[in-house]
């Protein structure tokens, strides 16, 4: 089979995506499906739906085209702020979109009468994570802007947490949030439909004792494609982490020595020295080019030495790999993300075979238990 690949286990993605739907029902909170870290793959995205997912949300329009095209009809929403070049093309593709600049909202206004239709807004909030979000203190100003624009409809608020901070939101924060909403509707009189509390980083918070308040939304994507915490990175109970399998072909297997540098002042010139302690060595037909390499979890026994734009080094301590053999990876997000966008990797999809009940833990870390 072709090499390097990553295999898709659509039937993991469903499963995980069931079982955060079922965690997070008793709390009243729906979840919408990230597809960006998947490229928009439709057939990641239809396993969210058929897993139960309200929604999907794509931080590219590329990637919505691609979900369009494929036959995918479910509402789709934008969720990184809308490119003023982009406006006509967002309001025929996304049903809604998040925002921050009330000159794109009127683009998207304009571009929404043209098209005969209405656009959904949800205004994204500064809650401390300091990417993208209107500061809490302009939030009703700005939604007062909004209802009084024709072709576009105020949808609900939003805000993200530990994506640029790496900070997980705080219950007072949530409950703020909370707050923002009432207030919208107090001074603008329309209902604030959707409370979007954040991403994957959230579900500790919306799984745990604290009221939810207004928050009826998610948008998860790590949580569902890789099954672990972000922010701790420890696995979700019950979930699989090995929805994505990343594998390479070693090219190359030797024996070599340490390379030492010579005793005068010219580094740059190494040199071969005998060694006691040789070690094998193989290299793998993947590099910087392909993923982020130290995003990707060794085997068992297996030994990251180091990677160029297409090599990556590698010793085992069991026996030798043969040339023509592969290696298996699991990812982290961000390698999953390079990965899914390099050209080089093939994407392989995996039949539906029934899984294993109860699902059997396959990380030697710890769970994050979710109750």
């Amino acid at each position: 089979m072709i090499s390097p690949r990553i295999e898709i286990d659509l039937s993991k993605i469903r499963h995980n995506t069931r079982c955060l739907v079922e965690l997070l029902k008793p709390h009243v909170i729906t979840i919408t499906g990230v597809t960006k870290a998947v490229c928009g793959d439709p057939a990641v995205a239809t396993a969210m739906l058929e897993g139960g997912v309200a929604g999907l949300a794509e931080a590219r329009l590329s990637n919505v085209k691609r979900m369009r095209q494929a036959g995918i009809k479910c509402p789709i929403c934008l969720i990184r702020s809308p490119m003023l070049s982009q406006l006509d093309e967002i309001v025929l593709s996304c049903e809604t979109s998040y925002n921050t600049e009330i000159s794109v909202i009127a683009g998207l206004a304009a571009a929404a009468i043209r098209a005969k239709t209405i656009h959904n807004i949800i205004l994204m909030v500064e809650m401390g994570d300091m990417r993208e979000g209107i500061m809490p203190e302009h939030l009703v100003a700005m939604a007062l802007h909004v209802v009084k624009m024709p072709g576009v409809a105020l949808k609900g608020i939003g805000a993200n947490f530990a994506c640029l901070s790496d900070l997980a939101p705080k219950a007072t924060t949530m409950a703020y949030l909370s707050t923002l909403a009432n207030e919208i509707e107090g001074a603008c009189g329309a209902f604030v439909g959707i409370v979007s509390g954040g991403s994957s980083a959230n579900l500790p918070w919306a799984l745990g004792p604290d009221s939810k308040g207004r928050i009826n939304d998610l948008r998860l994507g790590e949580a569902i494609l890789l099954g672990v915490d972000p922010v701790s990175g420890d696995q979700i109970g019950g979930l699989y982490t090995d929805a994505f399998t990343l594998i390479a072909e070693v090219i190359e297997t030797k024996v070599k020595p340490e390379l030492l540098p010579f005793d005068d002042p010219s580094p740059a010139l190494p040199r071969l020295v005998p060694d006691t302690n040789l070690t094998a060595r193989s290299i793998l037909a993947i590099g910087l080019q392909d993923t982020d390499v130290t995003g990707l979890t060794m085997p068992e026994g297996v030994t990251f030495v180091g990677a160029t734009s297409d090599h990556t080094v590698i010793t085992t301590t069991r026996s030798h790999l043969s040339v023509g053999s592969e290696v298996k990876f699991n990812m982290k997000y961000g390698a999953l993300m390079r990965a899914m966008t390099a050209p080089y990797i093939a994407k392989v999809i995996l039949g539906d075979t029934p899984l294993p009940e109860p699902y059997p833990a396959k990380r030697s870390g710890p769970w994050l238990t979710l109750v």
